[in-house]
């Protein structure tokens, strides 16, 4: 009996941190719309939105509510039960890769140790990209399912696009795997923390600034984001491969971009930059609850996944899009072999270090 209630317990626990991390990635990406719309506004010159509410901050709810009251149309002729699945699998996959993600500090809860990750698993890294290639058949299959040739020609160019830089993006962490040792989150996140300066020096955007600069590029072409946008190039096709969607099936496309945005920021946050360790301050000296730190280590990973949010918003606003044979070739001709360099020179230098 009191092995069930310690699985009890311990079920209970991951089904309330699933559904908070899945609400946190839905507020993020509802309101990452709007704050898509203020940066456009800042860069341009413009005000943005300013109507729904006070600074415009109920813009999400009212653009969530037309989306939720459209019509929803299903085209006669396509393939019903592949193209309410297209966009489901997208959100599905986009929410998944957040379960291996270590969000922060255990929490003590009537003394009871609760771990902010849903799955420390020693595969983390191989988890976070079986789950990101499955994003693929979302898009392929709305855009094959939706029996438009427009929409079924972005479908391709987007599924190519991602299995192009998911190769460069592979291979850039295969360096960083060598400094670890392991493919478990929470090993490379503490194999971050103790060094100089809080911590800060031990990040390991230091040890890989080119693995970081591959990893951010290849991040931008999975979440199809400008200068990587072909799937949804509208001066070439006529809206991409969501075309024939509409009501809360295009929702789920659009919220889905916005997720892996997110999660691209949390990831890149917690490979490279220290995770939830917060810069110039070693925590271990704080005289406080390890409660309070654990939520003010949540709330710095938090800080760091929303500036590449940001970041990803300024580069859409700023720089234009490729070409696709030039999108095709910075990632086959380019990215590939300088990942390969990269992970050549980490291993001899590693060698050499080690004699």
């Amino acid at each position: 009996m009191y092995l069930l209630a310690i699985d009890g317990y311990f079920i209970l626990e991951k089904f309330l941190l699933v559904g908070l991390i899945i609400t946190l990635s839905m507020v993020v990406a509802m309101y990452a719309t709007y704050a898509e719309r203020k940066v456009a506004a800042f860069l341009q010159d413009r005000i943005g939105p300013n109507r729904a509410g006070p600074f415009g901050l109920l813009q999400p709810l009212a653009d969530g509510g037309k989306l939720f009251f459209k019509e929803e149309i299903i085209p006669l002729a396509s393939s019903k039960a592949l193209f309410i699945l297209g966009p489901l699998l997208a959100m599905i996959t986009a929410l998944m890769t957040s379960a291996v993600i270590p969000w922060s500090r255990p929490l003590y809860i009537f003394d009871r140790e609760v771990s902010l990750q849903i799955a420390d698993i020693n595969i983390g890294i191989l988890y976070i990209f079986g789950v990101v290639s499955l994003g693929v058949y979302g898009i392929m299959i709305g855009g094959w399912a939706s029996n438009n040739k427009f929409s079924l020609l972005a479908a391709i160019r987007g599924a190519s696009q991602m299995i192009s830089y998911e190769l460069a993006m592979g291979l850039s962490l295969i360096a960083l795997l060598m400094l670890t040792g392991s493919l478990q989150m929470s090993v490379i996140v503490e194999n971050q923390q103790g060094g100089r300066l809080g911590g800060l020096l031990s990040w390991h955007v230091f040890y890989q600034p080119l693995g970081f600069f591959i990893f951010f590029i290849c991040a931008l072409a999975e979440c199809n984001r400008t200068p990587f946008d072909l799937p949804e190039a509208e001066n070439e096709l006529n809206f991409g491969y969501h075309q024939e969607y509409s009501s809360m099936k295009l929702g789920f496309y659009l919220f889905a971009e916005y997720i892996n945005m997110f999660i691209s920021g949390v990831v890149m946050s917690t490979l490279f930059f220290g995770g939830y360790d917060i810069p110039f301050v070693n925590e271990a000296t704080w005289n406080i609850h390890p409660n309070w730190l654990a939520i003010l280590g949540f709330m710095m990973l938090l800080t760091k996944a929303f500036f590449f949010v940001f970041v990803f918003m300024w580069i859409r606003w700023t720089i234009p899009r490729f070409r696709y044979d030039q999108l095709m070739i910075l990632g086959w001709k380019k990215l590939i072999p300088l990942a390969l360099i990269n992970m050549v020179v980490t291993a001899l230098v590693i060698l050499i270090w080690k004699k």
